[in-house]
C-alpha cells in the first residue's frame, strides 16, 4: 500500500512540474513576442476618415430618397475631396482629382434635381466606383450595396 501511495505521490509530482514548465514556457515565448513585435495601430488618413463619413453619409441620404424625404443640401464638409491627405500622396494625380471633380457634380445633381434622386444617386454611386476601379478596390463590395433598386 504505502508502494502504491509513494508511486501515486510521485506520478502527481511529475505531471505537476511539468504543466508548471510549460507554462512558464509559454509566459517566456509571449513575452518575447512582444518585445520583437513592431505592432503600430492603424491610424486612417484624412481622405480615408473623410471618404467613410461620406459613405455613412450616402447611406443615409440613400434611405431618405427610398422613403420619399427632404434632401436637405449639399454636405459642404464633402468639398474636402481635393485636398484631403491620403495614404499614399502620389495617388494624389490628375486623375484623381478628375473623379473627385466628378464625384461631386453627381452628388449635386441630386439635390439640384430632387425629382431625379434615383436616378442621380445611383449616377453618383457610378462615379465612386470608376474611381475605386483604377484607384483603391477594398470598398467596391461596400460601395455596390448603395446602389437603389
Amino acid at each position: 500500500m504505502k508502494k502504491i501511495t509513494v508511486l501515486l505521490f510521485a506520478c502527481f509530482f511529475a505531471f505537476a512540474c511539468q504543466d508548471k514548465k510549460s507554462e512558464d514556457t509559454s509566459a517566456k515565448t509571449n513575452d518575447s513576442i512582444k518585445k520583437e513585435s513592431n505592432f503600430q495601430m492603424y491610424e486612417m488618413t484624412e481622405l480615408a476618415l473623410l471618404m467613410e463619413q461620406m459613405y455613412a453619409y450616402n447611406q443615409q441620404l440613400r434611405s431618405r430618397i427610398i422613403d420619399n424625404d427632404s434632401l436637405g443640401e449639399f454636405p459642404e464638409k464633402f468639398e474636402k475631396i481635393h485636398t484631403a491627405v491620403m495614404t499614399d500622396p502620389t495617388e494624389n494625380d490628375a486623375f484623381y482629382q478628375e473623379q473627385a471633380a466628378f464625384y461631386k457634380k453627381k452628388k449635386k445633381a441630386i439635390y439640384a434635381n430632387p425629382d431625379q434622386a434615383k436616378e442621380k444617386f445611383n449616377a453618383m454611386v457610378e462615379s465612386c466606383l470608376a474611381c475605386h476601379a483604377k484607384k483603391c478596390g477594398g470598398p467596391i463590395p461596400r460601395i455596390k450595396k448603395l446602389f437603389i433598386k
